[in-house]
């Protein structure tokens, strides 16, 4: 497993609550705006396993709901619970992030 993968894997429930807290979506929708941002190592198949078990934990809850092609798509939504994770992971994130930033930052002088 690569270094990215790694540092990926450790972050991206907190990447899926944040797209989730701005819309509800599907699975294949939010691998696709993690994408779009850059996130390319993202795939369904990296994201369903993540839906599951944050659904699971009680972070998030799904809903069928009709789409406008095709069969009805399970769109997911942060519950109460998500959105104190989210919070969470956001503080420690820039716990983390913004001295490791600084870090290498003074690497390149």
């Amino acid at each position: 497993m690569s270094i990215r993968s790694q540092l990926l894997k450790g972050i991206l429930d907190g990447c899926v609550l944040a797209v989730i807290e701005k819309e509800p979506v599907y699975g294949y929708e939010l691998s696709k705006k993690l994408q779009d941002i850059g996130l390319q190592d993202v795939s369904e198949g990296t994201i369903y396993p993540v839906l599951l078990r944050l659904q699971k934990n009680g972070l998030i809850r799904g809903e069928m709901k009709p789409s406008d092609s095709g069969p009805n798509r399970k769109y997911y939504f942060l519950t109460n619970e998500g959105e104190e994770a989210l919070l969470t992971i956001t503080e420690e994130w820039n716990q983390i992030s913004e001295p490791i930033n600084a870090l290498f930052k003074r690497r390149g002088d």
